[in-house]
């Protein structure tokens, strides 16, 4: 979140109830992200706390790949959605997700929400 400059603490317990992925490089974690259900029958994944400190390197497209591919064989879910910062739309548009609802403000920067059906 520092590479964002978004200062928060966990305060929702989801990181103890979520997946997490990760890509190291040289012992540091360079791109993250984590993933978590979302109700109680277990068929809806939100994808969140997305970043990368390295930029066009492909690192988030390696990472997508691996955690989407993850997600669909261990969490057996029916949708994965994320909230996106509009500026990656594109991004995410490359593994699938589709745009939907209106832009929202989250920590002064625009987002949309987007889902990605399995």
């Amino acid at each position: 979140m520092l590479e964002q400059k978004i200062f928060c603490l966990d305060m929702d317990d989801v990181d103890y109830k979520s997946r997490h992925y990760f890509l190291k490089e040289n012992g540091r974690v360079v791109a993250y992200l984590r993933a978590f259900y979302t109700d109680e029958n277990k068929s809806r994944v939100k994808i969140g706390r997305v970043l990368s400190l390295k930029h066009k390197q492909g690192l988030g497209s390696i990472l997508m790949q691996k955690s989407i591919s993850d997600i669909k064989e261990n969490m057996n879910c029916e949708t994965i959605y994320l909230n996106s910062q509009t500026h990656a739309v594109k991004f995410y548009e490359k593994f699938g997700f589709k745009s939907f609802g209106e832009e929202f403000l989250e920590e002064k920067v625009s987002h949309i929400s987007m889902q990605l059906n399995l």
